[in-house]
C-alpha cells in the first residue's frame, strides 16, 4: 500500500503545481487584459463563466462554494 500511496501523492503535486500555474496565467491576463482592454477577452470569458453559475441558482452557488473548499484546503 506504500508505493501506491507514494505515487498518488506525487500525481496530486502535480496536479496542484499545473494548477497553480494555471491560476497564475489567468491573473496574468487579467491584468494585462485591464491595462490592453480587448486583447486577450479573459474578462469577458469569466464573466460569462460566472453568469452561468448565476444562472445555475443554488446548485451554481453550491458548485462555486465547494470549488472554493477544495481549492484552500490543498
Amino acid at each position: 500500500m506504500g508505493p501506491l500511496m507514494g505515487a498518488l501523492s506525487t500525481v496530486g503535486g502535480w496536479a496542484k503545481s499545473v494548477t497553480d500555474f494555471g491560476l497564475t496565467i489567468i491573473m496574468a491576463l487579467i491584468v494585462v487584459d485591464i491595462l490592453y482592454p480587448s486583447s486577450s477577452y479573459i474578462t469577458e470569458n469569466l464573466g460569462r463563466v460566472i453568469d452561468s453559475f448565476g444562472d445555475q441558482g443554488v446548485a451554481g452557488l453550491i458548485v462555486v462554494l465547494l470549488f472554493l473548499v477544495l481549492y484552500r484546503r490543498g
